[in-house]
């Protein structure tokens, strides 16, 4: 998709957005939870050169055990369909997940697989369809530039790191955190359970180019702002939102990491509280994954599109991830 077209798909539903707010917005049938969810992950390309060799595309092995753990099955997403694939799986998998990499946010071939499912959830939203995407990292930043309309991202370096969130007054009603054991929300604001490896972010304020969230009104009428964090240098940036209408969110986090990665060199928290927060986590998302009714054609094609076909290589002697599922 031209980012002309984008920009097209974003604008419409945004300005409908508001409209929507203020009125009665079809929700999902509580009686027909599917409890048979599938969820997308959006391959990543390959850009480490020690990992080139295993293939192409790859998605790491934490991710999938991050949804899998709350009671979803996985279906990998590759790269380079043609726009009528990408729209015959948006029909069968229940949600999305675009995980963290290191690509270009507007030209590569993630970007413009992912900016079709987002526009999809848009226009199945607004007929009373649901259809859950989650961005991790680099997906958190990817979703505010399919949103946006533009990359407004800057310099957020937060390099192996772990973090409490500094909630937002937001955060105790959000979708995401609403549920939350009081004792573990207090933990999360004090404790450092929150992994991160980013060098770029969406700043919350109008403080040096691109840290403009609040100063954007695309993004600040689309999401809702439930924690900051501060970078190296004292920057304020985002990392947790959800839509306000959508059902979109988005962690500048690995909650992935805090069961499922255990290199002794990086900042991954494995405390009782950081194992419960990632569980509390996967758990918001695939229940969210339960309110999509789309399925497969047929149990064949269910199966063949599932991530059981594929083993993971044990990488972790030579790269950050343990293990990791090559295409």
């Amino acid at each position: 998709m031209k980012m002309a077209e984008m920009h097209l798909w974003v604008a419409a539903p945004l300005l409908l957005a508001l409209l929507y707010a203020l009125t009665a917005l079809p929700k999902p049938d509580k009686e027909g939870i599917n409890e048979r969810p599938i969820v997308g992950i959006l391959t990543q390309e390959t850009t480490d050169e020690t990992l080139k060799p295993f293939g192409k595309i790859y998605i790491p092995a934490s991710y999938v055990k991050y949804l899998e753990s709350a009671g979803c099955r996985v279906a990998p997403i590759r790269l380079n369909l043609p726009e009528a694939e990408y729209e015959k799986l948006f029909q069968s998998i229940n949600g999305i997940l675009f995980p963290g990499g290191a690509v270009d946010l507007q030209t590569s071939d993630f970007a413009k697989a992912a900016g079709i499912f987002y526009r999809l959830a848009l226009q199945a939203f607004h007929s009373g369809d649901y259809f859950p995407i989650w961005g991790t990292c680099l997906g958190l930043q990817l979703l505010t530039v399919l949103t946006a309309g533009e990359n407004l991202l800057s310099d957020a370096l937060a390099e192996n790191i772990s973090l409490p969130l500094n909630l937002t007054e937001d955060a105790a009603s959000s979708r995401m955190f609403r549920d939350f054991p009081p004792d573990l929300l207090k933990a999360v604001s004090q404790e450092k359970l929150t992994a991160n490896f980013h060098h770029y972010g969406i700043g919350t304020q109008e403080s040096g180019k691109g840290w403009v969230f609040q100063a954007n009104a695309r993004l600040r009428e689309f999401y809702t702002v439930l924690s900051t964090n501060r970078d190296d240098l004292g920057k304020e940036f985002v990392s947790t939102m959800e839509g306000k209408v959508y059902p979109m969110y988005g962690v500048q986090w690995h909650p992935e990491v805090n069961r499922f990665e255990w290199k002794k060199d990086f900042a991954y928290p494995h405390s009782i509280n950081a194992v419960n927060l990632a569980s509390f986590m996967a758990d918001f998302f695939v229940n969210e994954a339960r309110k999509s009714a789309h399925r497969f054609a047929s149990t064949e094609e269910e199966e063949m599109a599932l991530i059981y076909h594929h083993c993971p290589i044990y990488v972790g002697n030579f790269s950050s991830y343990e293990q990791v599922y090559f295409f």
